[in-house]
């Protein structure tokens, strides 16, 4: 350990640790934190169900904007990632201000770029400071940071609204847990080595486009718009059955929760079956979980949505971007890039689909309920395909090589 921390000029452990915070920060509250505030800010009258989908969508297409333009940053990955996640927690507390919805659009946008430059730069900083100090399996701890951020922001959140705390009030009291969150992880920035490395490694030979990857990136592209809905809307829908909000609450926490545990368990699941076996199962899980709240909307499906999506979707997108690396000849960041545009894509057409649907005649009641049936049926419809792809995988490679 003495060797490690020598090395990264912190220990290992608390390296890990900031890197869960950052994502924390810059998932759970920069990306997320709205999802629970939907409904309060339904019920204080600022928004309706299908402004929020708008709102939702500019910070998904920021999020997009975000990860294509981290390595075009001038800045290092460390001091990229403090200026984001300090813009993070500015433009949190900024959705205080009693502005109109088009203003706080244009805030969820930023956010949604700076989450993206967190989430970027922390896969660089973090997990080489991990490989240096010879721990690169603690990743999976690092990216529970991303569900125990929603865990995190849905508790105060439930807090809030059983204090019938105002949602401006809320806006600024998570910007002001984020600075607090935060403060380790600049902390940690600033003892590690790497804060002057450049942005953008060095270009490198470019993988060709391996056959018979172009469903996996529809796949992954479904994904995003399968999951998405629920991980906007899912109190929104609780609140639609229980006025209690410390009952309605606890849809968010638990969704958080099992993202965190569920990236445990995916490395588990994996030793135990092949890349695309454990995603297709998932997206059975995960599409049950999508379909169920909008068949028989209750208490109890809303929880086991919580349960199946939030407990599935990390599991989906490690199973998803280790499948299409181990396909790849050469550096595989363009293909890997090719999965994560095909998930923004999919994640930014969820709520424009149910907001869409919304404005359609009777829509007002049917409008999400339609939009997670879609959801739920093309994340079965592509587990099918899934799990064929796995059987054809595994007879290409039985088949002998000729000599």
């Amino acid at each position: 350990m003495a060797n490690a921390e020598t090395r990264t000029g912190v220990a290992p452990l608390v390296v890990a640790l900031a890197g869960a915070l950052s994502l924390a920060v810059a998932m759970g509250i920069g990306r997320f934190a709205f999802t629970p505030m939907l409904p309060l800010m339904i019920g204080a009258g600022q928004l309706d169900v299908a402004s929020g989908g708008w709102l939702a969508s500019a910070n998904y297409a920021g999020y997009l904007l975000g990860a294509l333009t981290a390595s075009r940053v001038p800045l290092s990955p460390g001091r990229l990632g403090a200026a984001a996640l300090v813009l993070t927690a500015a433009l949190t507390a900024a959705m205080a201000l009693p502005v109109s919805p088009w203003l706080w659009a244009a805030l969820r946008l930023a956010a949604g770029i700076c989450s993206a430059w967190a989430f970027v730069a922390t896969s660089v900083w973090c997990l080489g400071a991990l490989a240096r100090a010879q721990r690169p399996s603690w990743s999976g701890g690092v990216y529970a940071g991303v569900g125990a951020g929603i865990a995190i922001a849905g508790l105060y959140c439930l807090a809030g609204g059983s204090a019938n705390a105002s949602p401006m009030s809320l806006w600024l009291q998570l910007g002001l847990l984020a600075l607090v969150l935060m403060a380790p992880v600049l902390w940690v920035l600033g003892k590690l080595n790497n804060l002057s490395q450049p942005a953008a490694a060095s270009v490198v030979r470019a993988a060709a486009v391996p056959p018979r990857t172009t469903g996996l990136v529809i796949c992954y592209g479904v994904l995003g718009f399968g999951y998405i809905l629920p991980a906007t809307f899912l109190p929104v829908l609780a609140r639609s059955v229980v006025e209690d909000p410390r009952l309605f609450g606890l849809a968010w926490p638990v969704f958080g929760l099992m993202a965190a545990l569920s990236t445990f368990m995916a490395a588990w699941c994996m030793r135990h079956a092949s890349r695309l076996q454990v995603w297709a199962i998932a997206h059975v899980l995960m599409g049950a979980g999508v379909l169920l709240p909008s068949l028989w909307p209750n208490g109890w499906t809303i929880a086991l949505s919580a349960l199946l999506v939030g407990g599935t979707f990390m599991v989906i997108t490690m199973a998803g971007v280790q499948e299409i690396r181990a396909r790849a000849v050469g550096d595989p960041t363009a293909l890997v890039g090719r999965m994560t545009a095909a998930f923004a894509l999919g994640q930014i057409a969820g709520p424009v689909a149910s907001s869409l649907l919304l404005h359609l005649p009777d829509g007002s009641a049917n409008g999400l309920n339609l939009a997670l049936q879609a959801g739920g049926a093309s994340l079965l419809v592509s587990a099918a395909w899934l799990w064929r792809e796995a059987h054809t995988s595994q007879r290409l490679q039985e088949v002998p090589h000729a000599p």
